[in-house]
């Protein structure tokens, strides 16, 4: 991945390494477990737009690229796409630095909705930027 695309991917949201406990039975890195990290990375985005705390609501598109192997270090990248009154829509983005080979790659995508939500978990307007 060249410096120029790396820069396209905005923000970097999260960071971890791929282990072995986060597999599936072929051997690869389980797609529940990925989910659950991006979904972590677009939130922190959301809730930082929002300038508080923000709840899943949806799961718009989401296309598995690439496996990811146990050892490699998994950088998730995320990009608000659209505010509304009381949600808000994040890009993330999904790369890998193999171990061995030091390539990074994009190995997955998708586009998550959070609501932001008041102290009570109830909706609550986003201000206006």
């Amino acid at each position: 991945m060249s410096s120029e695309q790396r820069s396209n991917l905005d923000e970097l949201a999260t960071r971890t390494v791929a282990m072995p406990a986060d597999t599936n039975p072929s051997g690869d890195i389980f797609g529940g477990w990925v989910l659950s990290e991006m979904d972590i990375a677009g939130s922190i985005v959301a809730s930082k737009r929002t300038k508080g705390r923000t709840a899943t609501v949806g799961l718009e598109a989401m296309s598995f690229h690439k496996p990811i192997k146990v050892g490699d270090i998994v950088s998730n990248y995320a990009r608000v796409v659209r505010v509304g009154r009381t949600s808000i829509t994040v890009e993330v983005i999904t790369a890998v630095e193999r171990q061995l080979s030091g390539e990074t790659i994009v190995v997955t995508e998708g586009l998550f909705t959070y609501v932001a939500v008041n102290e009570k978990g109830q909706p609550r307007l986003i201000e206006r930027l």
